[in-house]
């Protein structure tokens, strides 16, 4: 079927398919895949498999589906995959703050709790260029709590779009995370949707809607990374929703 014949986008199939496993993965699929086999041939079946469900769970950890992100110069997209636990406003982080940053006013915290068990490839809520990516160390307390965004290790990005409105976001460890692994540096160009970084093993992201700009998503809602609309920059009537 030549270019011009292909039926018109809303009478294509989409079919399922098995999401990739993101390269992070496989030197511990490796090693514990190796393990499993060894105790296998041993007869230590009841180590091997034990050893074996840990290998699937490794590959499930690390999955890196297909996300169709909304298109919309002023649409932030979740840059996670998660349970939105927190909605408050704060000031700007520190290393964020001030006139070259995201400035020193109150502004709007979006909090997304990555379980074990979500996709934990981050994403770009906005196209932009990357202006600052700034690693910080710290305890590893639960993900969950208020207190991670200033006392858990952390990394911030902030990114500017084309029209010069600045967006920043936070990489929190979490009790079982202790790695935070960047796809971008300062002066990087990223689309939104696009893939900027994970987190191993159970953390938090946070997101600054900048002035005026209020959630779309509500407290206990499940969000898509690279799809779910957070916000729309200038739209500042919150959203409310029914637990059911």
């Amino acid at each position: 079927m030549t270019e011009l014949q292909k039926p018109p986008e809303d009478e294509r199939t989409v079919r399922w398919q098995w999401p990739t496993i993101h390269p992070e993965a496989y030197v511990y699929l490796a090693i514990s895949g190796a393990a499993a086999i060894f105790f296998l041939w041993l007869g230590w079946g009841i180590v091997a498999w034990p050893l074996i469900g840990f290998t699937i769970w490794i590959a499930s950890f690390f999955r890196d589906p297909v996300r169709v992100t909304p298109t919309g110069d002023d649409l932030i997209i979740a840059p996670a995959d998660g349970l939105v636990t927190l909605i408050r406003d704060v000031p700007p982080p520190a290393e964020l703050a001030g006139p070259d940053g995201l400035g020193d006013e109150l502004m709007c915290r979006v909090s997304i709790f990555m379980s074990v068990f979500d996709v934990h490839i981050n994403r770009a809520p906005m196209s932009g260029t990357i202006k600052d990516v700034i690693y910080i160390s710290g305890k590893f307390v639960n993900a969950d709590l208020d207190k991670a965004s200033e006392d858990n290790e952390r990394q911030h990005i902030m990114l500017e779009t084309r029209d010069g409105q600045r967006v920043g976001f936070t990489q929190i460890a979490g009790l079982v995370a202790r790695r935070i692994v960047p796809f971008v540096k300062p002066g990087d160009m990223v689309v939104a949707g696009q893939r900027v970084g994970l987190i191993r093993f159970g953390s938090r992201v946070d997101v600054y809607l900048p002035a005026g700009t209020a959630p779309r998503v509500v407290l206990g809602q499940k969000t898509l990374a690279g799809e779910t609309v957070i916000a729309k920059i200038g739209e500042d009537m919150r959203a409310f929703g029914i637990s059911q």
